[in-house]
């Protein structure tokens, strides 16, 4: 595994599923160790803006960026040429690529004739259109459906995360197979005895500005029409500590080291999300527990549509709290969650596309020696 940055939660980080290499850490045993100046003064700037009130700092991250949100980065021209010079020196018979923000790799000439796998994640251009729809200032400002296309079409194949994603794909690069590859949500069904709190409701995101925005709105605009009705908010991640002020009966816990004590206890999720793209995997998360979601229509663009999907859509304010209050107090079987990731997100649903991509001419399968990646 190549990381082209150095963006680790620490100095320091075990990581043990894989050889990491990059030009700006390395791995000693189980541990993978920044080694860049400029990469630990990057952190140490990140850990400081942590430390700060939310408020404080998401205006100094505004005026760092000169935006509201930032989408992704490229390399620089020298991070380029050292990854390239690292997959030349390994011969590797395929290469994963995370993003298009990793994609000037494949210009560089070592490269030309290998099997490199584009994984999406998202289609970006319209992540920023979304965005700026809602009011909101994006970097990379210049990242256009045409500059997305020509920055896909370098690779050998593409992995798009749902299917109406995979279709867009390939009208932007009609000579480029495209794939499906879905977040696989291998069951996590409650254990025996576990008894979820009537009233309880669940969200888990990061301090994206999409999880931000969607929060903001449901605490203004659905949360007084819960009042009175014994219901309660759990927010797992950075979502929660990074909003200013929780109303009463919310609770914000911060990353956690396991989901499942507190998804198996709430008895309905939410996703109030306004604007967004890609597959929302919190919802995911949400179903293969087996919690029933109330979602907005974005947060569902993508998912595989059932008469047993453990989603239910509501369209406006209104309509979010009249299906919290009605499913909450009654809610849907873990079941029929499970059973819908079981039969759509499984892993062979998943990677059936990815090992195609991986099978030379020959038709035998082909070992992947490392991706590149920036966490």
């Amino acid at each position: 595994m190549l990381l082209t940055g150095a963006r680790l939660a620490r100095p320091a980080e075990r990581y043990t599923a894989a050889k990491v290499a990059g030009p700006h850490v390395r791995q000693l045993g189980r541990r993978v160790f920044i080694t860049s100046p400029s990469a630990l003064g990057r952190q140490l700037g990140q850990f400081c803006l942590r430390m700060l009130p939310s408020g404080l700092a998401a205006r100094l991250r505004r005026a760092r960026h000169r935006a509201d949100m930032v989408l992704g980065a490229f390399p620089t021209a020298e991070d380029t040429r050292w990854c390239a010079r690292a997959v030349a020196r390994l011969k590797p018979q395929a290469m994963l690529i995370d993003t298009i923000f990793r994609t000037p790799l494949l210009a560089e000439p070592e490269l030309r004739g290998l099997n490199s796998i584009i994984i999406s994640h998202d289609i970006f251009h319209r992540r920023a259109m979304a965005m700026q729809a809602a009011g909101y200032s994006v970097q990379p400002r210049d990242l256009t459906r045409a500059r997305e296309a020509v920055l896909l079409g370098r690779a050998s194949s593409i992995a798009a995360i749902q299917p109406d994603e995979a279709a867009i794909i390939r009208a932007m690069c009609p000579d480029v197979p495209v794939f499906t590859a879905p977040m696989p949500a291998l069951p996590c069904p409650p254990l025996s005895g576990t008894t979820r709190i009537t009233g309880r409701l669940v969200f888990v995101g990061s301090a994206s500005l999409p999880n931000l925005d969607g929060m903001r709105w449901f605490f203004s605009e659905i949360w007084p029409l819960l009042g009175g009705h014994g219901i309660t908010l759990d927010i797992i991640g950075d979502c929660g500590t990074a909003l200013r002020r929780l109303p009463p009966g919310v609770m914000a816990y911060g990353r956690v080291p396991e989901l499942a004590p507190y998804l198996h206890r709430a008895a309905l999720a939410v996703a109030p999300l306004r604007a967004g793209s890609g597959l929302k995997i919190k919802l995911l998360d949400y179903a293969r527990h087996g919690l029933a979601t109330v979602v907005t229509p974005p947060a569902l663009a993508g998912f595989e549509a059932s008469p047993a999907s453990p989603y239910i859509i509501a369209g406006s304010a209104v309509m979010f709290a009249e299906a919290v209050r009605r499913s909450v107090q009654e809610p849907p079987s873990p079941e029929m969650a499970i059973d819908y990731c079981t039969r759509h997100y499984g892993e062979e649903a998943s990677f059936a596309g990815l090992k195609s991509a991986l099978l030379d001419h020959g038709g035998h399968e082909k070992r992947t020696h490392m991706g590149i990646v920036q966490l």
